[in-house]
C-alpha cells in the first residue's frame, strides 16, 4: 500500500467525521456547534486536495471519498440543521429542507465529470452553500418573529438547490491572476461584513452574530457572481 495515499484519505475521512458530528449536533439543537464542525470539515476539505497534490498521490478512490464526505458535511449537515431549526415552527413541512442534501449530491456528482470546473465552478459550490445556511441556523430561533419568515427560509433553500446545479459561472481563488480585481473586491466586502457582524456580536453579547458573517459573505459572493454573469451575457 502506498503510504502517501493514506494521508490525503485520512484527512478526507476527518472531513466526513466532522460532517457526521455536525448532523448529530443538529438533531440535538446545538446549531452553533454543528456549524463549527462544518467549518472544521471545510478546513479538512481544503487540505486533503492540497496534500494529495503536494505528495503527488492522487487516486480515483480519493476523489470518490472526497465527494462522499462533502455530501455529508456540506449537503446533509446544513440540510439537517435547517430542518431541525424550522421544525418547531413548520412541523413536518420542514422536511422540504432536506432536498438540499439530494441536490448537493447531484452537484458533487456533476463536478466529478465536468471538465469545465478545474479552475472555477459552474453552480454554487457545496461548501459555500453550507456556510450560508450554517450562519443562518446559528442565530437564535427567536429571530424568526413571524411564522411566514420560516417559509421564506424554505423558499430560499429551494433557490439554493437551484443555484447548486445552475449553469452559472462562479469564480474561485484559483483564478486570482485572471480575476484579480473581482476577487479583491470580494475579499474587501467580506472584511466589511465580518467587521460589522463582530461589532454586533460584541454589542449584543451574542457570539452567534459573528458566525452570521459567513452567511453575509456567501450572499455577497453569490450577488457578485450573478452580476458578473449578467455583464458577460450582455
Amino acid at each position: 500500500m502506498n503510504c502517501k495515499r493514506i494521508i490525503p484519505d485520512a484527512i478526507t475521512s476527518c472531513n466526513l467525521l466532522c460532517g457526521s458530528i455536525a448532523v448529530f449536533l443538529a438533531t440535538q439543537g446545538a446549531f452553533l456547534w454543528a456549524f463549527i464542525f462544518i467549518l472544521a470539515g471545510a478546513f479538512f476539505d481544503f487540505f486533503d486536495g492540497l496534500s494529495a497534490r503536494l505528495l503527488k498521490a492522487p487516486s480515483p478512490i480519493g476523489i470518490q471519498l472526497d465527494s462522499l464526505a462533502d455530501d455529508i458535511t456540506f449537503g446533509l449537515a446544513p440540510a439537517m440543521m435547517l430542518f431541525c431549526y424550522l421544525r418547531p415552527i413548520l412541523g413536518w413541512w420542514a422536511l422540504i429542507a432536506l432536498l438540499m442534501a439530494a441536490f448537493s449530491a447531484l452537484r458533487l456528482a456533476k463536478f466529478n465529470v465536468d471538465e469545465r470546473q478545474h479552475d472555477s465552478f459552474i453552480g454554487l459550490a457545496t461548501p459555500a452553500n453550507a456556510i450560508f445556511w450554517g450562519g443562518i441556523c446559528s442565530l437564535p430561533i427567536s429571530v424568526l418573529t413571524y411564522d411566514w419568515m420560516a417559509w421564506v427560509l424554505i423558499g430560499v433553500s429551494l433557490l439554493s438547490c437551484y443555484l447548486l446545479n445552475a449553469e452559472i459561472p462562479f469564480f474561485s481563488f484559483k483564478t486570482f491572476k485572471k480575476e484579480k480585481t473581482v476577487i479583491i473586491s470580494f475579499l474587501a466586502g467580506c472584511l466589511i461584513i465580518l467587521g460589522y457582524c463582530i461589532a454586533k456580536a460584541i454589542m449584543h453579547q451574542h457570539i452567534e452574530f459573528a458566525f452570521f458573517s459567513g452567511t453575509g459573505c456567501i450572499l455577497w459572493y453569490v450577488t457578485l457572481n450573478l452580476l458578473l454573469a449578467c455583464v458577460k451575457k450582455n
